[in-house]
This record gives structure tokens, sequence and C-alpha cells, in this order.
């Protein structure tokens, strides 16, 4: 049986299709195996009623304190490191990057604002933060707006964070309790230089922060710490990096690591409030909602080996966190021993309130409820027979209240047999693939969505018309084939054809803006990378902002400019005028496009400046171009419709006789 070609074009694309499917699986998958082999019998702990081999800690993230909007944050702020730190009593606090918002007051340009700091250093030093718990604070991508390098001037973290000092990149620390040392490894991947925005929203880490995070891990491993917990403000996906595997692999060879622990993305404006999942390399990666609008912050424990967590609402009280069992879905198959559970006598709560505990009680599935005991501090205990609970899962539910009427009831899935729940695609879609590959396929599908549509249909229009192959088509019903028509035309006409396919081509290769990129320092912006003073910081976001160019400029100039041409060719055929509605139909929505795009280039004035401003092909000049285009469109003369004429009728039931006999001739 012969195939037709239709029918080999169509297999290869299913074929294709199913293996790019298969890999995107592959990469989204948390499935891991449970081996308990893998786990010491002489390390492995009995997790009993005792107050031991227990200790929790704070996660904040993206504060974002502004001297021009909602004051109210800093206040707020206030009262975490003033109420909450003395109520939980953390022996450390992770402070996770955007500590300052670092936005001019149009909330366009980007600039260090001392008076932020100042702020920031204010509250941590008035309240004696350091009395209380071991602040941890590291830089995020605002706190590195517009910073050449460690030693500028702008790198306020230096002198009015706790850690920047000290520490004003990666770092380590480690504490002891109870015989158990826990390890801290701060991650510092903001760009150096550090560009404002919009270039400064992926991370990267060159070869010498990556040489002094493997000599932390070193000095981790030659410890007696067994566990170590990540943190910093990119997501993994957000991080470039030349090491083979990127900060996933120095994370996931290094046994101890339980999680890396970030912010940045803000849940996605409220779109992934959850943003978790369990990296291949057997740690959990989770994503911080951000202080700034939601006023969260993270409690995390870490129980016999066993890391539980749970994000809080500011003044959301009581606050409940079930360390024993854990919760099915934050299993780590690869990193925590599983029999600490099933082998336990007690069922294990840490509790916080403003007000004094009355009762707490637990049931699990539909039993009947438990009194919980008191043992020390947050911590709250009952008995139970975890054999009754082998196999599937189950439900544990908690019921607080306290002195001031605060109640609770916190519920959360457990299993023992290593049934395990699937985190959200979305989720796992943001933290499990890597954002700058994502970005840059974006642009390049978007680069070849505009220009191939338009070269091919020149092709062919070439072949038709070339090798006298001419066949007259009609355009004139069915929406997808009047499109069809019109992109053909376009591309007939070479005066509008080569600048809309030029234009793109050159956004792949030429700068896109020439300015003072940071400081006083003049660089350029390319798709690939941005180069200023003398570094190169390769392309990543960048490609997102191209995308976005060619998503609302060059694709709807090319649809409207086909529309007009088409328009225009027929006025001429027809020898009358266009009338008002059709010119509103025409001239409207490219002047929308216009008045973005001005938008665009305007807010780009606002971030980069006049320089950059004047010499920018990205923005600036395309609103020329586009003008231009328009101009030669409503005035394209006569003879630039008969190649369109030879390809496709123009059927009118008024056509003058005249018309057509000339259009007749000047094809012969």
């Amino acid at each position: 049986m012969r195939l037709s070609k239709s029918t080999v074009l169509l297999l290869v694309c299913m074929i294709v299709l199913s293996m790019f499917l298969a890999n995107v699986a592959n990469l989204l998958s948390t499935a891991q195996k449970y081996e308990p082999k893998y786990f010491n019998e002489k390390n492995k702990l009995t997790m009993t009623d005792k107050n031991e081999h227990l200790i929790w800690f704070l996660q904040i993230s993206d504060i974002h304190i502004s001297v021009f909007r909602d004051q109210l944050r800093t206040t707020e702020f206030k009262e975490f490191c003033e109420y909450i730190v003395k109520i939980f009593k953390p022996p450390v606090v992770l402070a996770s990057g955007d500590l300052t918002d670092a936005k001019t007051h149009d909330g366009i340009g980007s600039n260090q604002i001392q008076n932020e700091w100042v702020e920031y250093k204010n509250i941590l030093s008035s309240l004696n933060i350091s009395q209380h718990t071991q602040w941890l604070d590291i830089r995020g991508n605002h706190d590195n707006f517009n910073v050449l390098n460690l030693e500028s001037r702008e790198n306020y973290f230096a002198n009015f964070s706790i850690q920047g000092k000290a520490n004003p990149r990666s770092y380590m620390y480690q504490l002891e309790k109870n015989g158990d040392v826990y390890s801290f490894i701060a991650v510092d991947a903001c760009l150096q230089p550090g560009p404002r925005r919009p270039f400064n929203f992926v991370g990267m880490l060159d070869d010498v922060e990556i040489t002094v995070i493997n000599n932390i891990v070193k000095q981790i491993e030659s410890s007696n710490s067994k566990y170590t917990i990540w943190f910093g403000h990119f997501p993994t996906s957000c991080i470039l990096s030349q090491e083979p595997g990127g900060i996933r692999s120095l994370i996931g060879k290094h046994d101890h690591a339980l999680a890396y622990l970030c912010g940045h993305l803000h849940t996605l404006g409220g779109a992934i409030p959850k943003m978790y999942t369990l990296q291949h390399a057997g740690f959990l990666e989770l994503e911080l909602g951000d202080w700034k609008d939601n006023r969260m912050f993270r409690l995390l424990a870490i129980d016999h080996g066993l890391l539980s967590f749970i994000d809080v609402k500011h003044r959301n009280w009581p606050v409940v966190l079930i360390t024993n069992p854990k919760h099915a879905l934050y299993i780590m198959p690869q990193k925590e021993n599983l029999e600490v559970i099933t082998e336990s006598t007690h069922i294990r709560l840490l509790i916080f309130s403003l007000a004094e505990i009355d009762v707490v009680k637990v049931q699990i599935n539909s039993e009947g409820w438990i009194e919980c005991q008191h043992v020390e501090g947050p911590l709250y205990v009952a008995p139970w027979n975890p054999k009754k609970y082998n196999t599937g899962l189950h439900i544990i539910n908690v019921y607080v209240s306290d002195g001031e009427g605060g109640r609770k009831i916190h519920s959360q899935p457990f299993s023992l047999d290593g049934t395990r729940l699937s985190f959200g695609l979305l989720p796992r879609l943001v933290l499990m693939t890597n954002a700058s590959t994502f970005f840059k396929f974006m642009f390049w599908c978007m680069i070849i969505f505009a220009v191939a549509p338009l070269l091919m249909m020149k092709l062919i229009h070439y072949r038709d018309i070339k090798k006298g192959k001419v066949k007259k088509r009609n355009g004139n019903t069915g929406y997808i084939r009047s499109w069809f028509r019109k992109i053909w035309i376009l591309s007939s006409v070479d005066r509008i054809f080569w600048p809309l396919v030029l234009y793109p081509i050159y956004l792949t290769v030429g700068p896109w803006s020439i300015g003072y990129i940071v400081e006083d320092r003049v660089g350029a912006i390319f798709a690939w990378g941005i180069y200023v003073d003398g570094v190169f910081l390769p392309g990543s976001f960048t490609y997102a902002y191209g995308f976005i160019q060619l998503l609302t400029f060059q694709f709807p100039v090319t649809c409207i400019l086909a529309h007009a041409v088409d328009c225009r060719i027929r006025a001429l055929i027809q020898k009358r005028k266009l009338s008002y509605v059709t010119k509103l139909t025409l001239h409207l929505p490219f002047l929308m496009v216009i008045i973005l795009q001005l938008i665009m280039a305007y807010n780009f004035w606002l971030a980069y400046g006049t320089l950059a401003f004047i010499i920018g092909p990205l923005r600036t000049w395309s609103i020329i171009i586009a003008i231009g285009l328009w101009i030669m469109m409503l005035s394209l003369p006569e003879d630039c419709t008969w190649d369109a004429a030879k390809v496709w009728s123009y059927t009118f039931k008024h056509m003058e006789e005249s018309t057509l006999t000339s259009c007749s001739n000047a094809f012969k």
C-alpha cells in the first residue's frame, strides 16, 4: 500500500510529538521509589514523646520595603520581627531576598534607594533581632537593581543587611542542638553586574560562585552535619549555570540536602499559591508566597530527620504544624527514613499562638478524638499505633483552641506504605523546567511564526509568476482562505514585505538598545545577552522581552498591513474610494498598536534613559518602521497591484471594463 506525502508527514509529526510529550512527562515526573537500604541502621532515630532531635525555623521572602508605596507592609514586617519571632523563638530566620523594593516613584524605573535599606536595618536593629534569632538574609534581584559589583556604592546590602558585611554573597551557617548539627546554605545567584529591570529577572551562578558553593559543601561533608537546608531568592528554574545539571545538581549531589527554599515568583500573582515540587535529585523545592502583598511566612521543622512545613498568613492564629505522621505529598524517599514514622510511638505537633493553648485534640480518619499532651515549648504529642494505618492514604485532623477564642482545625493526608500524592502540573512546570530555555523557545517560535508564512508565500508567488504557472485563485470566500489571500498579496508587495521580514530577523542578531545599562556604564542589549562593563550576561529574560515585542507588535502589524494592502488593491482595481467604516476598521487597530508601542517605549525610557530610548531598534525604531509602512500602504501605486491580480481573481459586480482591460494588458 502506497502512502501519500501528507500521510507520511502526519505520521512523522505524530512520532515527533509523542517523543516530545514523553520527554516532558519524564522531566516533570516526581515518582521516586523508597529504598530503606540506603539508610544506616545505626543512625536511625526512634520517635517518641521526647523533645529531642527537633528543630524549627522560619522563612520570609520578598519583603519589598518601599518608601513610595504600601507603608503597611513595612509596619507589619516590624510586627513580624517583634511578635512572631518572639512567639516562635526560632534559632534561625531565613530572609530569602528582595528585602527592598528598589523601584522609583513611577513604579517603572529601578534603582537602589538608601532610605529603604535604612528602614530595613532600623527595624532589625531597634528590635535587637540578633539577640532573639540568627537572621540569615540574602540578596534578591530587586536588591541588585543597578548594582555594578560588590564594591559599588549602590550595593547597600553590604552595609545595611545583617549578613552583608561578613557574607556579601553565598555563605553557610551551622547550628548544633542536642548533639545534632544543622547546616544552612545561602545561594546568591544575583547577576554581576546587575542591570535595571526588567532584564534582572533570571539569576546566574558563574564559575567563581560555583567554586565557593562547592567549597561550602565540602566543609559540611567534613563536619558532623546531618541535615542541610539550601535557600536563595531565585527558584532553580530561574538560575543559569555552567555547572552540568545546574544548581539542582549542586544540591542533589549533597546527600544531606533536604530542601531548597526560595521566593521571587510571588506565587505567580496568586495563580499557584502552593508552588512546591520534588526534584529528580530527591530534595523538595518550595517557593514561598511574598510578604509584599500576601503577608506570607513559612514555618519549617526537622523532626527526627523528617522535614515538615506550613505556609502561614500573617495574623492567622493558631499555627499548627504536624511533624509526625508527615504529610504524604512531601515525603522524600531518597532523603528521609520513613521507618521513623512506622516505628514511632506518638503523633507529634507544633502549636503556636498569641494566647495560651487550651485544647489540642487529634483524630485519624473518622475515629474518636484524642487529647494531646503538652511536652515542652510548642510540642504536643498523642500516643498512636501506626500499624493500624499500614496501607493506603489516611487523614489526620487537629483541633486547637486558645485562651482568646482562637480556633483552628488543620487536616493533612499521610501514608505509611509509600502511597504518594501528586504535585500539581503548574508547580512542576514552573519549578522543574528551565525558564531560560522556555523563554528562548517561545522567542524562536514567534520569530518563525512571524517570518516563515511571509517567506513561504513569497516563494510560492515567485514560482507561480516566474515559472509561468499562474492559476487564478478565488480568495473571496471563507475566513481562512481570505487570510491566506491577504498574506499572499502582502508578500507580493516588496516595499512592505522586506521590512516586515528583515525586522524580526534583525532582532535575532543586532542590538536592541544601547544605553546606560548599569549605573554610569554604557552597554548593549541583544536577544542572546547583555554586554556591559566588559562582562557578558547570557540571554534569558531578554528572549521573553523579545517574545512580547513580537507578540504585541510584529504579529498585529503584519495582520493589519495584510488586510490594509488587500483593501487598498481592491480600491485601486475598482477605482473607488474606501468608505468611512472601512477606513475606521483599518486605522483604529493600527492606532491601537502604535499607542501600545508608544507606552512600552516610554516605559523603556523611564527604565534605561534617553540614550537607550534614542538608540532603541526594539522599541523606538519599531514605531518609525510601522508608521513608514503604513504611509507606504496608503500611497500604494497601482503598479504594485499587478502581481497580486495575476494570481488572485477579484470579482466585483461594478468593476469598470476599462480597468479590467488595462490590468489585462499590463499583465501580458
